[in-house]
Parts: C-alpha cells; sequence; structure tokens
C-alpha cells in the first residue's frame, strides 16, 4: 500500500531540478543580473541538476548490473568447476576400466543400465538397485585382495566359474554334496560342466567318503556312473584309508578353476551338514596349496565301478 501512494521518481527529479532552478532564479535576481542572464543560468542549473540526478541513477544501476554479473561469473566458474571435475573423474574411470581385463562395453552397459531406474518409481526399486551395486562393488574389491566370502550357500558363483572356464575344473565332493546333485543348483551346475566338457575343458571330480565300504555303496555308484556319463572323470576316496601325511590338512570342499580360483565350502554339522560360507580363494599361493592337494587325493583315490575300469 506504501508503494501504492510513494510519489514516482521522475516527480522527484522534476520536483528537485525546478527547486534548484527557482532557487538559482532567485540568487541571480538578487544580484539585480539582467533578465536574460537570470533565466538562462536557472534554466543551466536547473537542467545540470537533472542531467546528475540521471547520472547517479545510471551509476547505481550499472553497479547493481556488474555485481550481477560479477555473482553470474563466479556461478559459472563454480559450475564449470565442477563438470570439469565430474568429467575429469569419468574419464580416469573410463581409462582404468579400459585398461582392465574387463570389457568396457559391459561396465558401460551397467552404468547407463543403472541410470535409466525412473526416480518417480517405487522407491524399493532404487533401494533394491543401489544395493546390488554395491553388492557388486564390494565383490570388485574383494576380488582385487585376492579372497570373497559368501555368508551361507551360493547359487551364482559356482554356475559363472563353471561357464567362465577354459582349462580345468577339479573338485572335491564329501558327505555335505550328499543331496546336492538332485537339487535344481545340483542339475544346473552338471549342465553347465556338460558345456564346459564340450568346449574341452577336462572335469575332474573326486568323492570323498568315510569308510572303504562306502566306496562301492549303490548311491555312490550311482553318482560316479551319472557324472562319468557326461565326460567327467571320477575317482573315489576313502577318508579311513587316507595316508597320514594327507590327514594333517582339514578335509573340506572344494574346486579349483584353472588352477586359479579356489572355491570352498565350509560346513557346520547339525542333523546334517549344513553350508556355513562360501569362499573364493585367489592368492597364488593359497591356490597352489589347493592344486598340490587336490593331486596328492587324485592319486590315493582309485577308479571303481561301472564304466570306470
Amino acid at each position: 500500500m506504501e508503494r501504492e501512494h510513494a510519489i514516482p521518481p521522475f516527480l522527484w527529479k522534476a520536483a528537485i531540478t525546478l527547486a534548484v532552478g527557482g532557487a538559482a532564479y532567485l540568487i541571480t535576481n538578487a544580484t539585480g543580473q539582467p533578465e536574460i542572464w537570470r533565466l538562462t543560468i536557472s534554466i543551466f542549473i536547473g537542467g545540470s541538476t537533472l542531467i546528475i540526478q540521471y547520472m547517479a541513477d545510471f551509476d547505481r544501476r550499472l553497479t547493481s548490473v556488474e555485481s550481477s554479473l560479477e555473482r553470474h561469473a563466479r556461478d559459472m566458474n563454480a559450475l564449470v568447476d565442477r563438470r570439469y571435475s565430474k568429467i575429469s573423474e569419468a574419464t580416469k574411470l573410463f581409462s582404468l576400466v579400459e585398461n582392465s581385463p574387463l570389457h568396457t562395453d559391459s561396465v558401460v552397459q551397467l552404468v547407463s543400465n543403472a541410470a535409466k531406474i525412473k526416480a518417480e518409481g517405487p522407491g524399493i526399486v532404487a533401494t533394491f538397485a543401489q544395493s546390488e551395486i554395491s553388492r557388486v562393488g564390494m565383490l570388485m574389491e574383494d576380488l582385487d585382495g585376492g579372497e570373497a566370502v559368501y555368508d551361507g550357500e551360493d547359487h551364482d558363483w559356482l554356475l559363472a566359474l563353471t561357464q567362465s572356464t577354459t582349462v580345468s575344473i577339479d573338485a572335491t565332493s564329501t558327505s555335505v554334496d550328499v543331496n546336492f546333485w538332485t537339487t535344481e543348483l545340483g542339475r544346473r551346475y552338471l549342465a553347465a560342466q556338460r558345456e564346459a566338457i564340450k568346449r574341452g575343458v577336462r572335469v575332474r571330480r573326486l568323492f570323498i567318503v568315510d569308510h572303504p565300504d562306502l566306496v562301492d555303496d549303490e548311491a555312490v555308484r550311482e553318482l560316479r556312473v551319472s557324472h562319468a556319463d557326461l565326460g567327467v572323470e571320477v575317482r573315489v576316496l576313502s577318508m579311513s584309508t587316507l595316508p597320514q601325511r594327507l590327514k594333517l590338512d582339514t578335509m573340506f570342499d572344494f574346486i579349483i578353476f584353472d588352477d586359479a580360483v579356489s572355491y570352498e565350502v565350509s560346513a557346520e554339522q547339525a542333523l546334517e551338514p549344513v553350508i556355513a560360507n562360501t569362499r573364493l580363494v585367489l592368492r597364488d599361493v593359497r591356490v597352489a596349496r589347493r592344486v598340490q592337494r587336490f593331486k596328492d587325493l587324485w592319486e590315493a583315490g582309485s577308479v571303481t565301478g561301472h564304466q570306470l575300469d
């Protein structure tokens, strides 16, 4: 309401101009100057006053514009710096990916698909996607460190490693695996091994039983035969007849892929063996020990049964 009744700026300027011009006229009149000089001086001084007012306004506005431009320039510089920093970081990361053994296209596809998650979609979708990306990130970090651990029975690593193998798969199978081969994961694992054998991968499996009389047990025999039919090289080993030097190491299930990765399973004894955790070991020294361990156990095993003589 106060602004609606405020005097417009141009009226203030006009009033100030008239007041200064009038004052100049009165002064020149008091000094007895001719009428033409009184008017000329009054008009000159009044006009000068008006011009000075507009120049002062222009200066204020120019100062305001300069301040705005400076703020805008600072904001633009900060924005450019942030963008450049992000571009620089993205370039650095992309360079690292290009120099790694991973396929660049797969990493780019992951980032591209992650960016497609809609912000306006259900919150649980974004949260789940973030959780999976974090999980994969942690796995990459663990692999770089030489060891990764999964609580419980793994359902992904086993199949992925089998599908990635190009040379050999050497595996032990203890009582932990009694019911494994009839599960969905067990059947998928056997199918993946069959495809690996077609690719020229050598697959060996050593069944480890507690007593010699179980070597020719019907259930064990069926397992041996079914694996051999797939092209798997099979042997059986009795723990009780194991040489003393081979009993020094703890017995647990492990699979060696391409003599480079040891897939190890730890079990807890309850009413029946339960898998406590799954471990991927990539450290050269430990993998070499597993390779030698399998070689020793394999040589101590026997080839028996139908189609295995």
